[in-house]
């Protein structure tokens, strides 16, 4: 699918700066609940974008150092054990965090995430077709899976801004 890890990097990039915008949102606007978003509100979105961000940044710290990911494989387990219910926690708890901390996680985990990719070696994820494959899902094709949403959310957002 990629031939090196820069065209993926590069790629996951490009994906993910369109969700930067919702960074420009005021904290009221963060949390204003959207129909045409399944009723997330901005921080729903970005607590979900974000922690699987997160867990693939564990999973990119695994693999810089050994050839497996007990993260991966435990995350494996219980998303088929339970599913959505882990992303239902997911928002439980990032709705109890500070805005500070959600803006900072949203500003710092996705470079984060591309710097460990940078040092892990071809082979245990560019190479690996099951490692590629949950960054791959957990990056561009997540990103892709919730683009109707940031639109929603980003046209509310317009749409109650004064002028």
């Amino acid at each position: 699918m990629y031939l090196n890890a820069l065209e993926f990097l590069e790629e996951e990039r490009d994906a993910w700066r369109p969700f930067e915008a919702l960074a420009e949102l005021s904290d009221e606007q963060l949390d204003v609940p959207i129909d045409e978003a399944h009723d997330w509100s901005c921080r729903d979105l970005i607590s979900h974008l974000v922690a699987w961000q997160m867990n693939a940044l564990d999973v990119a710290r695994e693999l810089a150092i050994g050839e497996t990911s007990a993260t991966k494989e435990r995350t494996d387990r219980e998303w088929d054990e339970r599913g959505d219910a882990m992303n239902l926690d997911i928002q439980l708890e990032w709705r109890a965090l500070p805005m500070a901390e959600v803006r900072r996680r949203l500003r710092e985990v996705p470079g984060e995430l591309r710097g460990y990719l940078t040092v892990v070696p071809e082979t245990r994820w560019i190479k690996h077709a099951d490692h590629l494959r949950f960054f791959v899902d957990e990056t561009t094709d997540h990103y892709a899976d919730h683009t109707a949403d940031l639109e929603a959310i980003l046209d509310a957002a317009a749409a109650a801004a004064p002028g």
